[in-house]
């Protein structure tokens, strides 16, 4: 389904005085001000009886009326359900109503009716299976920059018609001001999303998102399948945990909670979720799928190398902290009630007879070092960021410590607790997750026993170790491997999304390679599949 950008799209957003904005791709300069539909619609939270529907209508007064319908045929010749809903600037006008009362796994059509009678674009969408389920489709997305290039990814995953459900894993917009990242020598045909700053205010996500949303590839996604989206960091800003942010200053940015509030805001407001901070999703008795949330509520600050490397003797420094406080087990990535929660909820799945249990999770579980060639990987010209994090994790290494302290690796209590709550379920269990820009699969294990697998995403458009690095990616890919245990596969350079397929007795995930971010063209081909069989934790 193509869904057209016309002069509806370009649209007044934020309601407090900004100036409307260009479409990604063309030139920038205010727009005229239009009112009605402007971001064609979405659907998400799927159940089995119920789906969320989203739209956005700017109305012409203070407030605007809408109802949506919903019908088995793209006619809508018999409406099998609807509501209505009343929104506003106080909500950027956007508006998302839950329906009810529809039949398990069947797929259906909806639009939003203005009360001038004017109409959205039809949207389809699928409801959850109850019961058993021979087979079920989601592709994985993560890290979505807009200036990087097209959103080739959704295009491909919008048209197959095997693909039951979207997951985004995060890092759907990007806080940064133009020219950060990307550079501006790197933005593919000037696609630079408003506002020109960096965002900060209630405001200014708004209209990030609402650049981002106009989009054609990522309304077409939208519009063809439910979505479920958790946060990552870039939804608010870099590195983002429970009390601040690596891209955040209170001298330059202000108070961090107030930005963490607005940037919460937006993403309610523009995204197909509901406000419930995590929440499980039955498909049918085939799998339970976890929603989760790992940066604003309740993890803990992330580690940073940089200081070691201002001691005096950083590899005695680095000793320490291994030794002590990288172990502390008051550091958490999901916060107390979250880790509570997902540890009861593997047992109700388990103890329910559901098949599997796959948790999507911002940042990768799997341990990984750096390996002891990686300094011959950089390009003669790699900008002194790269060379300085190349050697940063060749230090760690050398004292047995991850690469990124930001990820699970820096949380290591943490992650052994959520492994033996899945093992104490005995989970099936399949973790997804994105954020790192490349593709990596891992046999996750705790105590010297399986525990489970991650298959872990490359970005829709955001560069991976390819921007930095003139080795052959298989050499590459190879020493990732041979010196990481957990770590079977990887790739470093190539963008794009994954195909997750679960059966009762296996689940398959695909590497899906679009061939370039650089031109709009859907292609796309699967560059790497692995399968676990029930009951193993580990890849075929």
């Amino acid at each position: 389904m193509t869904i057209r950008i016309d002069r509806r799209s370009l649209i007044l957003t934020g309601t407090l005085g900004l100036g409307a904005y260009a479409i990604p791709g063309f030139a920038q300069g205010p727009n005229w001000i239009v009112d009605g539909f402007t971001h064609s619609v979405a659907s998400g939270e799927p159940g089995a009886d119920s789906m969320l529907l989203w739209t956005r209508y700017v109305g012409k007064g203070d407030s605007a009326k809408l109802r949506v319908e919903v019908a088995e045929s793209a006619d809508f010749a018999k409406v099998v359900a609807g509501g209505e809903a009343i929104t506003g600037p106080w909500r950027d006008w956007t508006t998302k109503i839950t329906v009810t009362g529809l039949k398990p796994g069947t797929r259906y059509h909806y639009r939003f009716i203005a009360a001038d009678g004017t109409q959205s674009p039809v949207g389809r969408t699928r409801t959850l299976p109850q019961g058993p389920a021979a087979r079920f489709g989601i592709a994985v997305f993560s890290c979505s920059n807009l200036g990087f290039g097209y959103f080739n990814a959704y295009a491909h995953a919008a048209a197959r018609d095997d693909i039951d459900l979207a997951v985004h894993l995060g890092d759907y917009i990007y806080e940064y001001p133009h020219g950060n990242y990307p550079a501006l020598d790197q933005v593919v045909a000037n696609r630079l999303p408003l506002p020109a700053t960096e965002i900060i205010h209630l405001a200014d996500y708004r209209l990030r998102y609402a650049s981002y949303r106009t989009d054609p590839d990522l309304q077409a996604l939208h519009a063809a399948k439910p979505m479920l989206i958790q946060i990552d960091d870039h939804e608010s800003a870099n590195d983002s945990w429970e009390g601040g942010a690596q891209n955040h200053s209170p001298d330059r940015e202000g108070d961090w909670s107030l930005r963490r509030a607005a940037a919460m805001q937006a993403w309610r407001e523009w995204m197909p979720v509901s406000d419930e901070p995590w929440k499980t999703y039955e498909i049918g008795t085939l799998a339970t799928l976890f929603r989760t949330e790992t940066r604003l509520l309740g993890r803990s600050k992330p580690w940073s190398s940089a200081p070691f490397f201002k001691e005096a003797d950083p590899v005695a420094a680095l000793k320490a902290f291994r030794d002590g406080a990288w172990r502390d087990p008051a550091a958490t990535m999901m916060g107390w009630e979250q880790e509570a929660w997902i540890a009861a909820a593997l047992k109700r799945s388990v103890k329910a007879g559901t098949r599997w249990q796959v948790t999507g999770f911002g940042t990768i579980m799997g341990k990984s070092v750096t390996p002891k060639q990686a300094m011959d990987w950089l390009k003669p010209d790699a900008p002194d960021m790269a060379k300085r994090y190349v050697q940063s994790g060749l230090t760690l290494a050398s004292v047995g410590l991850p690469m990124n302290l930001d990820n699970w690796g820096g949380y290591p209590a943490a992650r052994a607790r959520f492994l033996k709550a899945a093992q104490a379920a005995s989970a099936n269990l399949v973790v997804i997750a994105g954020d790192s820009h490349n593709a990596w699969a891992y046999d996750l294990a705790q105590d010297g026993k399986p525990a489970g697998v991650e298959f872990a995403g490359h970005a829709v458009t955001s560069p991976g170790y390819e921007s930095s690095t003139a080795a052959d990616p298989k050499i590459i890919a190879r020493a990732l491997v041979e010196t990481n245990a957990e770590l079977k596969w990887c790739d470093t350079s190539r963008r794009g999304y994954m195909a997750l397929t679960l059966t009762p007795d296996a689940v398959r995930n695909d590497w899906m390679f679009v061939d370039t971010v650089r031109q709009r063209t859907p292609a796309a081909s699967i560059g790497h599949s692995a399968t676990v069989r029930r009951g193993r934790n580990v890849m075929a």
